[in-house]
């Protein structure tokens, strides 16, 4: 096989791995084990994370901004060296965006669980090799304890915001559960008070599709060689889990029935939608690690931020900074019916606001005029 056949096979993972091109990261720790949610303790745990602008003298001007499943710290900047995609909100961070950093200090960090430089599956554990199945489940009150560890060291005593859209939302949500103190407004972009049965089972269905690859290789697959990964099952997951962040509509609008140029499905080949799906897949094989994914879907999964302090209504009592909700409309997987109910929780909240997309769940990612309205409103910036 010619090295050109070998760059074109997917890499067993697409994590960030050390020596690696760091672009804008910068890291805290390893410090003290941190102590989980489940009593076990993870030890030498590093939070990769990303800034612009500067922290004012008495820290009061920090936000924080928390990335979904698949995101990660680079949340604006360009691709480059160290970031295979531009930043994720790049219309909504920088000067004189939504999210002003001639004003504003804004902080985002790759997640704990993640595999963009924080520490996870594909990280090296306690012998040097990668922690692999070993590495130990977690949840959004655990993430967020490390999130609590980054504040500290930069200190950062308290967020004039705490900012995050689906996975990013569920854990800005323990945010103000956990530390309302510490958290001065709060913005929750597409996300729900608890995981539904329908959500769980959607990720689990995902879980499985990697599982069952025999390239997971029990979760031992992070030194085999390119194309001997679980690049398929990763890549059937994140089919299933596009096909739920987009809406019917919108696939019927682009793609319709139509065959993909030069193939004809009535022999073999795909339908223009299967194309797209297929793209996707194999994009994120390529920036992603199946581990990562497996144990950040299993923490979404988890996510009830009423779990043992008495229910929805109890655990955001205290949570009375000022608060917007806002769903998608056209939101499939996390529908407007869950941020009705949770800005009804949210002492701070009023009504939930509706973000207007034909893009389903993806829209709070694509529709940055609405989002950014959202965020001066927050801030109190004008529009």
């Amino acid at each position: 096989m010619t090295v050109t056949d070998v760059s074109a096979l997917p890499p067993a993972t697409g994590a960030w791995r050390e020596g690696g091109e760091p672009g804008g990261r910068v890291w805290l720790g390893p410090g003290a084990p941190l102590v989980l949610e489940s009593g076990e303790s993870l030890p030498g745990a590093r939070i990769a994370y990303e800034t612009w602008g500067r922290l004012a003298p008495d820290g009061s001007n920090a936000v924080l901004v928390l990335h979904a499943l698949t995101g990660d710290s680079h949340v604006a900047g360009p691709a480059g060296p160290g970031h295979p995609t531009a930043g994720w909100w790049d219309a909504v961070v920088g000067p004189g965006r939504a999210l002003d950093t001639r004003r504003w200090f804004v902080v985002a960090p790759n997640v704990l669980g993640g595999c963009q430089g924080s520490t996870g599956p594909s990280s090296p554990g306690p012998d040097g090799l990668p922690w692999g199945p070993a590495f130990p489940r977690l949840t959004q009150r655990d993430q967020v304890a490390a999130e609590v560890r980054l504040a500290d060291a930069l200190g950062i005593g308290r967020w004039a915001a705490v900012i995050g859209g689906s996975m990013g939302g569920m854990r800005a949500l323990e945010w103000a559960a956990c530390h309302p103190e510490r958290t001065g407004s709060l913005l929750l972009l597409a996300c729900p008070a608890a995981a539904s049965a329908e959500q769980i089972a959607w990720g689990s269905t995902q879980i499985a599709a990697i599982r069952t690859d025999p390239g997971w290789r029990a979760g031992r697959y992070h030194d085999a060689p390119a194309g001997a990964g679980p690049h398929r099952g990763l890549g059937i997951a994140r089919r299933i889990a596009h096909v739920t962040y987009r809406s019917e509509a919108e696939l019927t609008a682009r793609f319709g029935r139509e065959a993909q140029d030069g193939e004809s499905p009535e022999r073999g080949g795909r339908f223009q939608v299967e194309s797209y799906l297929d793209h996707h897949a194999a994009k994120l094989a390529r920036r992603f690690d199946a581990g990562s994914y497996i144990a950040l879907t299993e923490a979404m999964n988890g996510h009830d931020v009423g779990r043992g302090r008495g229910g929805v209504r109890a655990a955001l009592r205290a949570a009375r900074m000022p608060a917007l909700v806002a769903g998608v409309d056209s939101d499939r997987l996390y529908p407007l019916a869950q941020q009705r109910e949770l800005a009804a929780a949210l002492p701070g909240a009023d009504r939930p606001r509706v973000i207007g997309s034909p893009s389903g769940h993806d829209g709070f990612l694509l529709e940055t005029d609405q989002v950014g309205a959202l965020v001066r409103e927050l801030l109190g910036e004008p529009g």
